[in-house]
């Protein structure tokens, strides 16, 4: 089997959705010991440098009264399908990462006025 390069693995994860990673991070945890807390806690210079930089996070608070409606905007924006959108709609969470702060500032705008809440981070 080739050996992936960081880049390529980078870029691979780049790819996945919210939930695919998820799940990758649940599985490095089971698979290698790999304990996410401690991940977190390394990473935190590097989160202050991509809020430097104007990455973004799109992050869910409450879909609000118009569930229906920000389920349809989350499966826009995202190209989830509908029950791991609506599974974001219905427990809240990040919708889009690592996105620059003009692209997060419209998937906000978009989801508002849907009714949702929504953060950036």
């Amino acid at each position: 089997m080739a050996k992936l390069t960081s880049r390529e693995i980078l870029d691979a994860v780049k790819e996945m959705t919210v939930l695919e990673v998820k799940e990758l991070v649940d599985l490095m945890k089971e698979e290698l010991g790999v304990d996410p807390s401690a991940v977190a806690v390394a990473a935190a210079p590097v989160a202050a440098v991509e809020e430097e930089s104007g990455v973004k996070t799109v992050v869910l608070k409450d879909a609000g009264a118009t569930k229906l409606q920000v389920i349809k905007v989350i499966r826009e924006i995202t190209g989830l399908g509908l029950k791991e959108a609506k599974d974001i709609a219905d427990q809240g969470g990040n919708v889009k990462e690592n996105v620059s702060a003009d692209e997060a500032n419209e998937i906000k705008a978009k989801l508002e006025e849907a009714g949702a809440t929504v953060e950036l981070a």
